[in-house]
């Protein structure tokens, strides 16, 4: 089943869950906020999405500007802070099976579909 990584309060988010309904897609909302991500579930979603830890960075976050941005983090570091302030996620983050895509634009989803 498919799985949408989902901030009911962003607004690209709820495009992304609003895409997969209008397609007539059966899938699955995991609100990453409430619920947060561990370690080995974020390990596992990068790895799904093929690229590095910080690629997956919202930088614009004032979390990641006060605290981290400039410094020299390795993933390990990185991906902590994620799981710390889980708003760093990029979002929507759609899961089908081994492959997943960073929702935005919402076109994207179309490539895991």
């Amino acid at each position: 089943m498919i799985k949408i990584y989902h901030n009911p309060r962003c607004r690209k988010s709820r495009e992304g869950v609003a895409y997969l309904e209008n397609a007539g897609i059966s899938f699955e909302i995991f609100e990453y906020l409430k619920t947060p991500l561990s370690n080995e579930d974020l390990k596992e979603i990068i790895k799904k999405l093929n690229i590095k830890p910080i690629d997956l960075v919202r930088k614009q976050e004032a979390i990641w500007k006060s605290d981290y941005k400039g410094k020299s983090l390795n993933d390990d570091e990185i991906m902590n802070a994620m799981v710390t302030h889980p708003k760093l996620i990029e979002r929507p983050i759609i899961v089908n099976q081994n492959k997943a895509i960073i929702g935005r634009p919402t076109e994207n989803i179309d490539e895991i579909l």
